[in-house]
């Protein structure tokens, strides 16, 4: 084990239920700040920025069970014995490997469009294409980059993320706060046979019908596994489904979540 303390972004109530939310490759804990102000006002909201990503550690290891006792050690530090938890993409693979390793920590599981035994050709792919370095003039170069790959997020999200995400260098340009290595092993993870939920946990798996990224033999397993502990919803929206569809995703979480 390598010894790093996660950055943890904190929403919502102190005092109230808690709720550990995990973001995507490349991503960072920032990116929950509209979801848990909005729509989970009344939640204790912790989004750690994963191993690799945003102001968290870039030390290796980068792989699933040490982002499971990352996450763990986040509840530990926080005094949580147990935590409602959602997982985005990545955060969605590492979600099911926490509950699985720590079944009692874990009270509900949403999974938002899960990256999770990914076809290995498809990961391979998308892994060498990050084995490039990505920098930008400025800031506005970035922003025009992001809004290319985000076309149904809001401007006001945008800026957010130019504003959390950006980082400056020695070289004058800017770049993304997360680090490519951790990004290429990520895929690596994901291109892992996929596992289930631990049988009797109540998972609410979301689909983002756009993405096609959800594969079927997992929808099966899951139902298989968890039989009437599973609920399954579908979001007309690409994969970034909290992004684009903030609100749909929002009350999504906030009914499902209801205490």
């Amino acid at each position: 084990m390598t010894d790093a303390a996660l950055h943890v972004h904190r929403y919502g109530d102190p005092s109230g239920e808690p709720l550990v939310a995990l973001h995507g490759v490349t991503g960072h804990g920032a990116r929950w700040r509209r979801t848990a102000e909005r729509h989970l006002a009344d939640r204790h909201t912790l989004a750690p920025d994963l191993r690799g990503h945003g102001r968290s550690p870039h030390l290796p290891p980068w792989g699933v069970e040490q982002h499971v006792e990352d996450v763990l050690a986040v509840m530990d530090a926080e005094g949580l014995e147990t935590a409602d938890l959602v997982g985005h993409s990545y955060g969605g693979m590492i979600a099911v490997h926490l509950a699985r390793t720590a079944p009692d920590r874990v009270r509900r599981l949403v999974l938002l469009d899960p990256a999770i035994g990914l076809d290995p050709e498809d990961a391979a792919r998308t892994a060498r294409g990050y084995m490039a370095e990505v920098s930008f003039a400025d800031a506005v170069e970035a922003r025009a980059s992001l809004v290319g790959r985000w076309s149904l997020a809001s401007e006001q999200t945008v800026n957010d993320e130019v504003a959390a995400h950006l980082e400056h260098g020695p070289d004058g340009r800017t770049r993304w706060r997360y680090e490519r290595a951790a990004i290429v092993a990520a895929y690596s993870e994901m291109a892992r046979p996929h596992v289930p939920p631990p049988a009797g946990l109540p998972t609410h798996l979301v689909i983002a019908t756009l993405a096609d990224l959800v594969r079927p033999e997992f929808v099966v397993d899951c139902r298989a596994a968890l039989g009437d502990a599973l609920t399954i919803s579908e979001i007309e929206s690409g994969h970034m489904l909290y992004i684009d569809r903030l609100e749909e995703t929002g009350e999504l979480l906030r009914t499902w979540l209801a205490p």
